[in-house]
């Protein structure tokens, strides 16, 4: 899916008035985001200066119609073509890798969360646009922070665009009908729960494919409720640990209660099932909702569902963290001012406030200053959203980001190790000592045994 932006195409598009069109905020909704007088960095766009950009293919149709009407008019004030490519989520890893071993393609692309660490000897630095950004919009949160920049630096590597969070998303109607008001926050609880809504014929159904959002949310949720982690605060493998094999076995448990095939799942799979009214009960971002309330023939589920941050279990609260959109420039672009200009141009109030609203809340802000967007109060059952990126939960938790941490997320380690234990093709105690053996080999190659 491409969108080739010219000066003149940016003139014909109308581009105000499309991006508030596909907001569904009222052009009257007085803006309450409070921006500090903050003077720009300055800088010289390279004379005939041209960006190609990839980037994930949405899930909400604003996302891309407001994200390419703002596109354009970049081009329109600055006269550099842009050349915006979409690409489905399990493609943007192998794309961004071919990317950076051959030195050449896109100038600019936004991967999710710590992308930019992988590639961190490829990438420029943002920090002179994350500094002036920060300081206008109140400041950076916490996982903006974590996946922006370098490990134990201020060096910016990466500039976040927002993050998705994947809670729990059921029909009240059918919980009700099996005794309960909302998800247990306790693991026998949720566990009963479950049990209950297969034997009602509308089980639970949770990813355990290699599904870049739901796989990797459901697996991290596991372990984080279970008080898991990859790493120790010191980057040490802790992920073989009594609290991971707890996790496992609880998995074992709760597997049987899923709906048929799950560990085959993408990040696609759950939504049809949800759509279709095969299961009850799953995790997702705020696009199942909206794809439900925005469809006459399905608007009634939307009415009867609800979200609910993930259960805590034995966490001290919700371990729901957010896959976040994080754009990095490489350095084989010659247009480096260029391709700055963009991001931060895209950041601007005036083009990243409609583009929030039109996602009707699948991506949060990373900016403090945008918790103020009309979006967030535009409807109940997306306000839970609103607060996704203030998690201290991050791909790699408890320690540095890194090159091997994004590796071991890249290679779905802890996805596969727990659905190696459903499927009963190991044992919880041999899953979490080959993860181990995984991620080890991972860390040695970045230097650290």
């Amino acid at each position: 899916m491409t969108s080739i932006i010219t000066r003149r195409d940016a003139l014909a598009l109308g581009v105000s008035a499309a991006a508030l069109a596909a907001t569904g905020v009222s052009a009257q909704t007085a803006s309450k985001i409070k921006a500090a007088d903050v003077p720009a960095p300055k800088r010289d766009i390279e004379k005939g200066a041209s960006l190609r950009m990839l980037r994930p293919v949405r899930f909400v149709q604003a996302d891309e119609d407001v994200f390419r009407a703002n596109a354009a008019k970049f081009t329109k004030e600055t006269g550099v073509e842009v050349k915006v490519d979409f690409v489905g989520w399990e493609d943007i890893n192998q794309q961004t890798a071919v990317t950076s071993n051959s030195g050449a393609g896109p100038d600019i692309i936004i991967g999710f969360s710590d992308a930019p660490h992988i590639y961190i000897d490829k990438l420029i630095e943002l920090t002179d646009v994350a500094d002036y950004l920060g300081k206008k919009y109140g400041g950076w949160l916490n996982l903006a922070k974590a996946y922006g920049k370098k490990a134990k630096s201020d060096a910016w590597i990466g500039l976040p665009f927002g993050a998705t969070a994947g809670p729990l998303i059921y029909r009240k109607s059918i919980l009700k009908s099996v005794g309960f008001d909302k998800a247990p926050e306790d693991l026998p609880g949720f566990l009963d729960l479950c049990k209950k809504l297969q034997k009602a014929g509308k089980p639970a159904g949770f990813a355990l494919g290699n599904a870049v959002g739901d796989g990797n949310g459901f697996a991290d949720w596991m372990m984080w409720s279970h008080n898991a982690a990859l790493l120790d605060e010191e980057g040490n493998v802790t992920i073989n640990s009594k609290e991971t094999i707890a996790a496992l076995n609880y998995v074992k448990e709760l597997y049987p209660t899923f709906i048929a095939g799950t560990p085959s799942w993408n990040d696609v799979s759950n939504n049809r099932a949800y759509s279709s009214q095969e299961i009850g009960l799953t995790a997702n971002g705020v696009s199942l909702y909206f794809s439900l309330k925005n469809d006459p023939a399905t608007a009634a589920i939307a009415e009867d569902s609800e979200h609910q941050l993930l259960p805590k279990f034995l966490a001290p609260a919700s371990p729901m963290s957010g896959l976040t959109l994080n754009a990095m420039v490489f350095k084989h672009s010659q247009y480096p001012n260029a391709a700055k200009a963009f991001l931060q141009f895209m950041l601007e109030q005036e083009q990243y406030e409609p583009w929030l609203n039109a996602n009707s809340g699948y991506w949060s802000q990373s900016l403090a200053a945008y918790a103020d967007a009309a979006v967030w109060s535009s409807d109940p059952k997306v306000a839970i959203f609103k607060d996704t990126m203030n998690s201290k939960y991050y791909a790699g938790y408890k320690g540095p980001i890194s090159t091997a941490t994004g590796a071991v997320r890249a290679d779905y380690v802890t996805v596969q190790m727990f659905a190696s234990v459903a499927t009963g093709a190991a044992t919880p105690e041999a899953a979490a000592a080959e993860a181990e053996q995984r991620c080890k080999r991972y860390f040695r190659r970045q230097g650290r045994g």
